[in-house]
């Protein structure tokens, strides 16, 4: 049962990247680099805090089910805080475009939503 979990993690990453590339490619193509870049941000402003959870839960398994749940709550309040940073440092960037950063944000966070879907 753990390998299906593990399994099931790593395609919602693993789409949540291929969104990420796909959307980046598609403004990038339409508006130019700039907001292509802006784009891409925004998708690592959810993958890279999705991957610190997974990577939390994965190293937690086996372990006792208090473990288990208090290493998701752990990783759950690092991923809000690893996403407030990352949006912090975001911002901070110089000729940044808010409408492609947003999409590239929603779009990888939109991954979750088709897993569902596909279940």
């Amino acid at each position: 049962m753990t390998a299906r979990k593990h399994s099931t993690v790593s395609k919602i990453l693993s789409y949540q990247i291929l969104i990420i590339l796909i959307i980046t490619a598609g403004f990038a193509l339409a508006g130019g680099w700039r907001q292509g870049f802006s784009s891409a941000l925004g998708g690592l402003a959810a993958f890279v805090p999705n991957l610190y959870l997974a990577l939390r839960i994965f190293k937690s398994s086996g372990q006792p089910a208090r473990k288990i749940v208090n290493s998701f709550y752990a990783g759950e309040s690092g991923k809000l805080l690893l996403t407030a940073a990352l949006f912090i440092l975001i911002f901070k960037v110089p000729n940044l475009e808010i409408l492609p950063l947003l999409a590239g944000y929603m779009a990888a966070l939109s991954v979750f939503w088709f897993a569902l879907l596909m279940r």
